[in-house]
């Protein structure tokens, strides 16, 4: 038989004030936690997306009054990519192809500044607008504005591919 010697200490047990420790604990790390995550975030983004938010309304509505000016036109128009070129036609409502345009565009990189081409559109045929892009491969944004002889403007983008 073995004897043990007894303490005065009693076994640990856990009591409410235990419990309230710890889920007050909890919720002031993770209060604590989003607090600094918002204190974060606001430093680095305050909130403001432009510097002239009103002039950007003012344009962004003359661009819609400009794209609806030109679905009154009724012109469509397709881009093609062709060896070192580009070709648009231009079609009105009733499907006639439309002569005489003033058309200027470029074309950009999708992903980069760099490289930009300015492009001049001459008419080929009836209808159908040519400018030369040398010798390009690869994917490329095209942006042309078209003037009629009679003052009605067409926009279009388009990506292209070259092979």
């Amino acid at each position: 038989m073995s004897i043990q010697p007894t303490t005065g200490r009693r076994p640990f047990e856990v009591r409410g004030w235990h419990v309230l420790a710890g889920v007050t604990a909890f919720f002031a790390i993770v209060a604590a936690v989003d607090a600094s995550f918002m204190v974060m975030a606001i430093r680095t983004f305050p909130g403001q997306v432009s510097v002239t938010p009103y002039e950007d309304g003012l344009l962004y509505n003359r661009h819609i009054a400009q794209l609806e000016a030109q679905d009154r036109l009724g012109w469509s128009a397709t881009a093609g990519a062709e060896a070192g070129q580009v070709a648009l036609e231009f079609r009105d409502q009733q499907g006639r192809p439309l002569s005489g345009l003033a058309i200027t565009g470029r074309l950009e990189r999708p992903a980069t500044e760099a490289g930009r081409i300015a492009l001049r559109f001459a008419e080929a045929e009836p209808g159908r607008y040519v400018a030369t892009t040398g010798r390009i491969s690869g994917a490329w944004d095209l942006t042309t504005q078209a003037q009629g002889p009679t003052g009605g403007s067409f926009v279009a983008e388009r990506r292209l591919t070259w092979p």
